[in-house]
């Protein structure tokens, strides 16, 4: 059983940035890829970014694209989420997930265990 910790969400002005964390429990954490997904209120799940399971290869959703970026700590199994030039639209509970195989994916049912999510809320 894998179980994924967020941290690091809040809340912040428009224009700022946030950096979260995911720790990771478990030894396979360097065997799979990671991601990060959104969630705001009366919206479904989406995605954000994923990491391979080196961190060599990362892929984002159009709406983060050069604002935000993924990348992990193998040793400290760890993945994070920078977020800089944050806007009222990325208003959203984030959620860490690990990917159920090595491929990283932007669809929700390739990743079998999810965080409880941390709140980040932009005002504007």
């Amino acid at each position: 059983q894998v179980q994924l910790a967020e941290s690091g969400g809040g809340l912040v002005q428009a224009g700022g940035s946030l950096r979260l964390s995911c720790a990771a429990s478990g030894r396979t954490f360097s065997s799979h890829a990671m991601g990060w997904f959104r969630q705001a209120p009366g919206k479904e799940r989406e995605f954000v970014a994923t990491i391979s399971r080196s961190g060599a290869s990362t892929y984002y959703a159009d709406s983060v694209k050069g604002r935000f970026t993924i990348s992990r700590d193998n040793a400290k199994n760890t993945v994070y989420l920078q977020m800089n030039s944050l806007k009222a639209e990325d208003t959203a509970v984030y959620y860490c997930a690990e990917a159920n195989s090595r491929y990283s994916s932007s669809v929700p049912y390739e990743y079998h265990y999810w965080g409880q999510g941390t709140q980040v809320t932009v005002s504007s």
